[in-house]
């Protein structure tokens, strides 16, 4: 009943004639704009009338014209109810792009478009950054969940360190420890929702508005490019080839840089270690910092893998992002960077400013789920089905495209990239390809300039299987012979 008498209603004097009108048309309006939602309880005519300061004979009279209406219905010893009836449709006035109104955005947000609605998937995709939820063990974290929720139900409530959680932000120094050479301490990790937010505090720290040079990756990974640009960084692309970042071709006064050096996104190269060396000298050297997205480097499939920046680094120039985004799920929203003792503090700042901190429950589940080992049981059991996926990519691109596609070598992560070698709309094809069910990404998309962009497609192997892989790469063929 409490919403009812919220409701502004301005009402004529009580000798009014027109009172009755009043009431009664405001209420319809009410019921109509969808203000007083359908099956909303009103309340008594002796307690409305009160409320309102009318005599209950006209608070009776206001109920009977909406019930003759449709508007309301009664029900035995229960009062009245707010009948399901179509809200009226506002009209709206068509407003210029340049009104106004827009130029009180800020200028980077202007005629920014949101977020697509979720998609119908095809029916065989080749997704990027997607890993395979049938394999994950969700029983197992449904009660690690009710674990942690019970152990919450005991605590007070209050708002957490911004930092993370004491007990995840051990179980990551850890888990890192053993998986990447990573040397740090709980200490050192700033727990994010997701990498996404942890480059959005990256770029609130670490830019000053129309100064700051950042050199990103081209091709690279168009979110953190966001994350940065919004930020008011000047962008300055530096391109990719076979041993990662080009490192002379760094501009002088860049002051970030953010690379992907143990599995390049999308092309999948590693950079070498004499470019790594390169990097590091290059930052000690300007005064820059380097940020390192090691996104899916868990899932390695041969070789020995490289040092990590952060382990190589002695000058606390490195930022280190990490994500469970594909060693567990992307709903989980969960990453951390791990930060040089100098930057802790604005680290920490930022995230309390954005969102103040991650989900309690969400934290303590994932704390237990990495310390008993279940992470990394998780991670060997899917590195083995990924594995064989990238294999059977890897051997049908080789055998069947090996006229107008070449696969870039990688040795880890959920996609592979291939270029074309001869000429192909290759756009065409990701749209002709769509139509037939199958889902593919074009290079051209991971660049920041069209016109430099070298024509090739990105496959993801972690959420299609190995009939999905077949029949899909049976589909591309065919357009790409016609």
């Amino acid at each position: 009943m409490g919403p009812v008498f919220e409701l502004p209603i301005r009402l004529p004097p009580k000798d009014s004639r027109g009172l009755l009108h009043a009431l009664h048309a405001q209420l319809r309006a009410a019921i109509l704009d969808g203000r007083l939602q359908p099956g909303l309880r009103l309340p008594s005519t002796r307690a409305f009338a009160a409320a309102f300061g009318v005599s209950r004979n006209t608070a009776v009279a206001a109920y009977d014209l909406l019930l003759s209406e449709g508007y309301l219905l009664t029900r035995q010893g229960a009062g009245a109810y707010v009948a399901a009836v179509l809200p009226r449709v506002r009209e709206r006035r068509t407003v210029p792009r340049d009104d106004v109104h827009e130029r009180r955005l800020n200028a980077f947000w202007r005629g920014s478009v949101a977020a697509a609605p979720p998609r119908i998937p095809p029916r065989h995709d080749f997704q990027l950054g997607v890993p395979d939820l049938t394999h994950f063990p969700f029983a197992l974290w449904r009660r690690l969940s009710a674990r942690a929720l019970r152990a919450l139900s005991k605590q007070p409530a209050a708002y957490a360190q911004p930092q993370g959680r004491a007990e995840l932000r051990e179980a990551i120094a850890g888990h890192v420890s053993f998986a990447r050479a990573v040397g740090c301490r709980a200490d050192d990790i700033v727990v994010t929702a997701g990498a996404q937010q942890a480059f959005d505090l990256l770029a609130r720290i670490l830019v000053t508005p129309a100064k700051t040079v950042v050199a990103v990756e081209e091709p690279g990974y168009p979110p953190l490019r966001a994350a940065f640009a919004a930020a008011g960084a000047k962008l300055v692309p530096v391109r990719v080839d076979a041993e990662g970042l080009l490192v002379e071709r760094l501009p002088m006064d860049a002051r970030v840089i953010c690379v992907t050096p143990s599995h390049q996104f999308p092309l999948g190269v590693a950079m070498s270690s004499s470019r790594r060396a390169a990097l590091l000298e290059f930052a000690q050297a300007r005064g820059a910092v380097v940020i390192e997205d090691d996104y899916d480097s868990e899932f390695r499939y041969g070789g020995r893998p490289l040092d990590a920046l952060q382990t190589l680094d002695r000058a606390e120039s490195v930022f280190y992002v990490g994500t469970f985004s594909k060693s567990l799920f992307p709903g989980l929203r969960l990453g951390y960077v791990v930060a040089p003792p100098w930057a802790r503090n604005a680290l920490v700042a930022a995230k309390q400013c954005s969102d103040w901190q991650c989900a309690h429950e969400v934290q303590d589940t994932a704390a237990a789920f990495i310390a008993e080992g279940h992470l990394a049981r998780h991670i060997r059991r899917m590195r083995g089905i990924y594995d064989a996926r990238r294999n059977l990519l890897l051997a049908t691109l080789e055998r069947d495209f090996n006229g107008w596609l070449q696969p870039i070598p990688s040795l880890a992560g959920l996609h592979l990239a291939a270029f074309a070698t001869r000429s192909v709309d290759i756009e065409a094809i990701v749209e002709q390809a769509r139509q037939q069910g199958v889902g593919l990404a074009s290079l051209r998309a991971h660049h920041a300039s069209g016109k430099t962009a070298r024509r090739g497609l990105v496959f993801g192997y972690g959420a299609i299987d190995e009939r999905g892989i077949t029949a899909g790469l049976e589909c591309l063929r065919a357009l790409g012979s016609r």
